[in-house]
């Protein structure tokens, strides 16, 4: 099975060295560049998802097959109305399930690893869960509509390495057309800062126009402060893997109603029960 990602792994690993030397010859004030332990946890976050995805993608290529097989459609692989087809479809898809991987807690536990960074490089891109099992669902579609299974992967494959570009500080605002339908640097940027006005904003993988047609967009305006509204702390890995569902598992464990148990899985990140509301008194 033909893996783009295991392909581009050299050209992350020089990419990265080059930024990683530009801050260092050319340091920035404005730009907080590479710090050696938070960089290492990253790749040591990028590596640990390899090592899962060398087996969980067996299993989302037999799913995937397995619908494929049983779709009556079937598009041509050598037609490029078929490519331009799958680009918007994975693109529109890769939103919905990035969303959702903000908005749904028990999805955000996986996801959050991505944000756990308080620097912004091309590491920071490295920075992948260790539990992909909830993304499956969401490319199943492509495949009962007729795209072959290598074609959905192939084109998973060519997202993710664009949106490795995109994490990087050395980079400003590109030319405005650009910037009205990719999505740049200064967009994914404001994605993965944690202030207050752009907390759950730009969501796009390659194209930003979701996020514009879906009124998720927030433009780059006052100066990103990377990382969550509540740091880890700390460079463990196994940590940041586990940190969230742990969190869920003691808020589940603790919870006194069963509506709670839902609401602390299935709800946002942050979401609390409304308190039970007081016994009547009897006088």
């Amino acid at each position: 099975m033909f893996d783009l990602i295991l392909y581009a792994i050299p050209f992350f690993t020089v990419t990265l060295l080059l930024e990683a030397a530009s801050f260092y010859f050319l340091p920035d004030d404005d730009e907080r560049g590479y710090e050696l332990r938070d960089s290492a946890t990253s790749i040591a976050m990028g590596l640990g998802n390899v090592a899962v995805n060398a087996g969980w993608k067996l299993v989302v290529l037999f799913v995937y097959a397995a619908v494929y097989e049983l779709s009556p459609l079937s598009l041509p692989a050598d037609n490029p109305w078929t490519w331009v087809a799958l680009f918007f479809a994975d693109d529109f898809i890769y939103y919905w399930y990035h969303r959702t991987h903000h908005t749904v807690r028990i999805f955000w536990a996986s996801h959050v690893v991505h944000h756990s960074s308080e620097h912004y490089n091309l590491s920071t891109a490295l920075r992948q869960p260790w539990t992909p099992f909830s993304s499956l669902p969401y490319w199943i579609p492509l495949a009962a509509l007729g795209f072959s299974p290598w074609m959905i992967l192939l084109q998973q494959s060519i997202s993710l390495v664009y949106q490795f570009f995109i994490h990087t500080e050395r980079v400003g605002k590109l030319w405005k057309p650009i910037e009205f339908v990719m999505n740049t640097p200064s967009h994914h940027r404001v994605h993965h800062g944690s202030n207050k006005i752009y907390l759950d904003r730009n969501y796009g993988g390659i194209l930003i126009i979701w996020d514009r047609i879906f009124k998720t967009f927030q433009a780059e305006d006052e100066k990103v402060v990377f990382g969550l509204t509540k740091n880890l702390n700390t460079f463990n890995p196994l940590r940041v893997a586990t940190h969230e569902f742990t969190a869920i598992g003691r808020d589940v464990w603790h919870a006194k109603r069963r509506r709670d148990r839902w609401g602390y899985i299935a709800k946002g990140p942050g979401w609390q029960p409304e308190p039970a509301a007081a016994e009547p008194q009897n006088v």
